[in-house]
C-alpha cells in the first residue's frame, strides 16, 4: 500500500483517485471547489477542501509523508505549476503533474515534476496506431522508441514454432503474450506454434515491430 495525495478532482483526478483507492492505496484528495469534493465523496473517504497553491495549507498536509504527489488540474496550467514548485519545494517525493500541452509538459518537468501526464496527446497517438497502422491491433508506448504492440501473425509463422522462427534474434523483439478469442496467454514456451486464429502482444523498438507487420 502506498499513500497517495491527489490535487484536484475534477474528472482526471477522480478516475485516478478511484482507481489507487481500488489498488488498495490510502488516499486523500484536496479541492478547492466544495460542490467537486461532495461529488467525490462517495468513493474517496479522505478529502480535504483548500487551495493547493496556499503555502501555509500546502504545510499542514506534510507532503513529504507521501510517496506519490499528483497535481491533477488541467484548466489551470499557471496555478498546477505552482503546485507542482510547491510541492516539490515541501519535500513531496514523487510528483505527477498533468498537462494539456507540449510546452506545458516542458515547464512542469523542469520546474519539479517527476512524471508528467499528458493524456489528451497519449490517447490520441494510441488510437492513430491502433487504427491507423496496418496489421496492429492495440498499441501502448513506454518510451518514444519502444513499445507494446498487438499484432497479427505474420503468414509466413503459421505453423511455425517461436524456437524455429528466432523471433528475438532475427526480429528483434520480445513476445510478452498470444491472444486468442479475447483471452491473454502470458509468456509462450519456446515450442509455442503459431496459428492464424490468434494474435500476439510484443514489445520491441517501433522500426522493429512496423517492419515485421508490413
Amino acid at each position: 500500500m502506498k499513500t497517495i495525495l491527489i490535487i484536484g478532482l475534477g474528472r482526471f483526478g477522480r478516475h485516478m483517485a478511484q482507481k489507487f483507492i481500488e489498488e488498495g492505496n490510502d488516499v486523500l484528495a484536496v479541492e478547492k471547489d466544495e460542490e467537486r469534493a461532495n461529488n467525490a465523496a462517495d468513493f474517496i473517504r479522505n478529502i480535504q477542501i483548500g487551495d493547493a497553491a496556499d503555502e501555509r495549507f500546502i504545510e499542514t498536509l506534510g507532503v513529504n509523508n507521501f510517496d506519490v504527489c499528483v497535481v491533477a488540474i488541467g484548466d489551470n496550467f499557471q496555478r498546477a505549476l505552482e503546485i507542482t514548485v510547491l510541492l516539490k519545494d515541501m519535500g513531496a517525493k514523487f510528483v505527477i503533474a498533468r498537462a494539456c500541452r507540449d510546452v506545458h509538459r516542458k515547464l512542469l518537468l523542469r520546474n519539479g515534476a517527476d512524471h508528467v501526464v499528458y493524456a489528451e496527446r497519449e490517447m490520441a497517438e494510441r488510437l492513430a496506431v491502433k487504427y491507423g497502422a496496418k496489421n496492429v491491433f492495440d498499441y501502448i508506448e513506454l518510451t518514444p522508441e519502444v513499445a507494446i504492440y498487438e499484432v497479427a501473425i505474420p503468414q509466413s509463422w503459421i505453423g511455425k514454432s517461436i524456437i524455429e522462427k528466432s523471433i528475438r534474434t532475427k526480429y528483434h523483439i520480445s513476445i510478452l503474450a498470444t491472444k486468442k478469442n479475447d483471452e491473454i496467454f502470458p509468456l509462450p514456451s519456446p515450442d509455442h506454434v503459431f496459428s492464424k486464429d490468434e494474435t500476439l502482444m510484443v514489445m520491441g523498438r517501433d522500426a522493429d515491430v512496423r517492419a515485421l507487420t508490413k
